[in-house]
């Protein structure tokens, strides 16, 4: 980089590797701008931002007692960067409590999309998963709400979960989600608005167009844990896991950060 600097000649150095290095979209939305990628001006500055989104959260939502230090914040400007892109999903890879749920909670709230768990007990399998899905299609292409799905690895009692998280990761679709006549119903609902973004009133354009909403509505955090043998054997079993999505890794807190906790 310093040799690349020489060659355009008026670069200052300290203006390229300038910390902290951080760009985000949001900030210039809470601000009351609009969306605008640009790099914050420091840390300060963006903990003033996410503290008040916090506050509006924990009085709106749920409380959710979160320490912004600095590490956080860059993890929560990371998960807003893959989900407020179309088909953005994002892997958060870390150890039990270093808050992968809680940021992509928050993350979500700043970009003003609903969050969707599902409740999983010792009888939930493949058919209520299966329906789980159905409703967030419903939501997403039907109805255009901007939705994040939060999947953590303690969730999936049953490795075949994986078959219709790879395929909504890799294509967005999965077969015989829907039987025909609840699709051709769904495909009724986005007629008008297909029709006025230019696409034809055939069956294959209107699926094309529905499946496309949905893709763009729809984001996933999938929350796993790397200790232990289960994520290796997933990554490799259902490589969509690591392929179609961006990956976020929480490392060990730094002391101040742990001072800052306590």
């Amino acid at each position: 980089m310093k040799t690349g600097c020489k060659e355009f000649g008026d670069i200052k150095e300290e203006a390229i590797f300038e910390e902290p290095l951080l760009y985000t979209s949001y900030v210039a939305v809470c601000e009351g701008h609009e969306s605008n990628y640009l790099p914050i001006k420091g840390m300060e500055h963006l903990k003033g931002v996410l503290e008040g989104k916090l506050e509006e959260y924990n009085e709106n939502i749920a409380s959710m007692n979160l320490v912004l230090f600095d590490q956080a914040m860059e993890h929560v400007s990371r998960i807003a960067r893959i989900i407020d892109l179309p088909c953005g999903s994002a892997l958060l890879v870390g150890v039990g409590g270093s808050g992968k749920q809680s940021l992509a909670k928050l993350s979500s709230y700043i970009l003003g999309y609903d969050v969707v768990r599902i409740v999983v007990t010792s009888s939930y399998n493949m058919v209520d998963l299966k329906t789980d899905i159905q409703t967030m299609f419903i939501k997403a292409g039907a109805a255009g709400t901007q939705l994040l799905f939060i999947l953590t690895d303690g969730q999936i009692t049953d490795d075949k979960f994986l078959v219709y998280i790879n395929d909504l990761l890799s294509s967005g679709w999965i077969p015989e989600l829907f039987p025909k006549d609840e699709l051709d119903s769904l495909l009724g609902k986005v007629r008008a608005e297909a029709k006025g973004a230019g696409y034809q009133d055939t069956p294959d354009q209107l699926f094309e167009f529905f499946l496309d909403k949905v893709r763009k509505n729809l984001h996933l955090s999938l929350c796993f844990s790397p200790v232990g043998d289960a994520f290796r054997f997933r990554a490799r079993m259902f490589p969509g896991v690591i392929n179609c999505t961006s990956m976020d890794w929480f490392h060990e807190w730094p002391r101040n950060a742990l001072e800052d906790v306590a």
